[in-house]
């Protein structure tokens, strides 16, 4: 405050200077008295303050000491502005009080009555410790409660029986055992061997059982094969489920990976691409089911390629219910009891030939090969030519196909035509072209060498030729579908052509890519019975330099088509599926019946 002393620093207003040991500035502090504190902080103290004492590690000071120059600043005038002066009326000032101090107050502290205290016990020894000796015998585990069954309610029994040939794994697999975790019948199965004795379903009580007809009735119409009721059903449903099929396969594999999240180990990290197969392909058997002759072969190659993703028997149950839930949810009006009895059947009928055609395989092949790399060649910067050697004897024929893992990308699985006929050394051969975000393609292109080991699920595939038909072939093969092609074009040569003529089209964009064209053509000059004609669609075709080098241009469908009609031949497709599709128009308008035409594409890839 103007005209007061400042505070005298290293005493605070209640008396006590700072740093005082054992006492903190708030040390006992009370509200009312820090009020009171507040009030009085600018009062003038009571006693003319010292002067602060000099530090003594200062040095002493001899002399006067003179002050230092003062250097005048040069003083600017303002210009001054001549003007009238107005002034106001003078206020009188109020009498400034002097302020009192205030007696310090002093808390008022609680008075609590005074307890005695007890006489405290006194105190016991500690019991010596002894330490026991050391068991003979492991001690016993008990055994595990008996489950608690509601009076009148049977004990839930799997679907299917355990198929023991599903849960072996293969030799020395690490991937399998982790994922069998549990199956519907609650037996653990990591260490399954083909050779298991099946685990027997769980026997219920029928001690208070209702009567039987209640009891099986619903099961056994269930197990009864489906009627052609029941296909007219389930193609009505599917009309309304498709359009939302997207939105119905998230809620089924919702619905699977939180009730039995076990089975999410099966799949891949990332489900971009594995995310519509699986309800995909169960909605195509189910269309199927009318025909039992193609849907048991298609159903029964599912099968055995099911097993390299370690599916157990176990799995198809839960499977199944999370099918007919997510059905169930978006089928609206069209689902009803009939509906889903329906679906039950047919999901039966698919399931039950799946597991047969894996029990079956299981018996005499792993569900997956090791496979060494032991040649890696790029042809083109986004082509590579990769030869593998596998662990064990690879069953296969021309024409067929595989799926291939990397140890970079698990569980996600890729397919390759095989590029050569079965050898002697038994080593095998792929084209693999590095398609944009291709996870696996592009592992394999870019990233494979020699050493690296993959896994190879079992041969399957259609386009393989027919002992007993010796008619003339037409092979089409655009970019690394040749592959498959040149497998055939080796079978026929290394079983003898026997009066049959090839006739083989390779077609590309650019002429790199007719990676395959000199190695063609010098079989070409070595078996008469083999016609090798290349065509380039995109830029160089129909130059100069193109026709020298005996280079076809324009479109492979079209071309084709000039040098038809292809009657009596049978035809092999391989390649993108859009040519595939449109040189299948082409030949079947050029008169050729559709089951000469072969290839391997299935379900909405095959759709014109």
């Amino acid at each position: 405050m103007p005209g007061l002393p400042e505070a005298v620093p290293g005493v605070v207003p209640d008396g006590v200077p700072d740093g005082v040991p054992g006492v903190a500035p708030d040390a006992g502090a009370d509200p009312v008295l820090d009020t009171v504190v507040d009030a009085v902080v600018d009062a003038p103290p009571t006693a003319e303050p010292s002067a602060p004492p000099v530090p003594p590690d200062l040095p002493p000071v001899f002399g006067p000491v003179e002050p230092a120059p003062v250097v005048p600043w040069p003083v600017v005038a303002a210009p001054v502005v001549a003007g009238p002066i107005v002034t106001g009326p003078v206020l009188p000032m109020e009498p400034v009080l002097p302020v009192v101090p205030m007696e310090p107050v002093v808390p008022v502290q609680s008075v609590r009555p005074v307890v005695p205290t007890p006489p405290s016990a006194p105190p016991v020894a500690p019991p010596p410790f002894v330490v026991p000796p050391r068991p003979v015998e492991p001690p016993a585990v008990p055994a595990p409660p008996a489950a608690a069954s509601a009076p009148g309610i049977p004990v839930i029994e799997p679907l299917f029986t355990s198929a023991p040939g599903l849960n072996w794994a293969g030799p020395g697999d690490q991937w399998s055992r982790a994922w069998a975790l549990r199956t519907l019948d609650g037996a653990a199965s990591p260490d399954a061997s083909p050779d298991a004795a099946p685990v027997a379903p769980p026997v219920a009580d029928t001690s208070q059982a209702p009567p039987p007809a209640a009891v099986t009735e619903p099961r056994d119409a269930a197990e009864l094969p489906p009627t052609a009721r029941d296909i007219e059903l389930i193609r009505t449903s599917l009309a309304v489920v498709e359009p939302v099929a997207d939105r119905a396969t998230a809620h089924f594999y919702a619905l699977i990976f939180l009730g039995h999240p076990e089975i999410r180990a099966l799949f891949p990290a990332a489900m971009d691409v594995q995310r519509d197969r699986l309800f995909r392909a169960l909605l195509t058997a189910a269309r199927s089911a009318g025909d039992p002759e193609g849907l048991r072969a298609h159903l029964g190659a599912l099968g055995r390629g099911h097993r390299r993703y370690g599916t157990l028997t176990g799995h198809y149950g839960p499977v199944g219910e999370c099918l007919v839930a997510a059905l169930a949810k978006y089928a609206g009006s069209r689902w009803n009891a009939e509906t889903e009895l329906a679906w039950r059947r047919v999901y039966r009928l698919v399931s039950s030939i799946m597991i047969e055609a894996a029990e079956e395989a299981a018996r005499t092949s792993p569900p997956w090969w090791r496979g060494e790399v032991v040649a890696h060649e790029r042809r083109t910067p986004d082509v590579a030519v990769l030869t593998v050697r596998p662990d064990q004897a690879y069953p296969y024929r021309a024409g067929q196909y595989t799926s291939l893992e990397t140890p970079w990308w698990p569980r996600v699985w890729r397919h390759f035509s095989f590029a050569s006929a079965p050898r002697p050394d038994g080593l095998l051969t792929f084209h693999v072209k590095a398609v944009q975000a291709g996870w696996v393609s592009n592992a394999l292109v870019h990233r494979a060498a020699p050493g690296d080991v993959l896994r190879l699920g079992p041969a399957v595939g259609g386009m393989t030729l027919d002992d007993t038909d010796g008619g003339d072939l037409l092979l089409v093969g655009g970019g690394t579908g040749i592959a498959p092609l040149r497998a055939l074009v080796e079978e026929v040569a290394g079983r003898g052509a026997g009066g049959r003529s090839v006739e083989v089209f390779h077609g590309a964009r650019t002429p790199a890519e007719l990676y395959e064209l000199a190695a063609l053509r010098e079989l070409a000059d070595r078996h008469r019975w083999l016609t090798v004609r290349a065509v380039l669609s995109g830029p160089g075709a129909g130059t100069a330099e193109a026709a020298a080098a005996g280079l076809l241009a324009g479109e492979l469908p079209e071309a084709v088509a000039r040098f038809g009609p292809w009657t009596g031949r049978t035809a092999y497709l391989s390649g993108p599926p859009a040519m595939v599709r449109r040189t299948s128009g082409v030949l079947l308008r050029a008169g050729l019946p559709a089951e000469r035409i072969r290839h391997d594409l299935v379900g909405d890839l095959a759709a014109p």
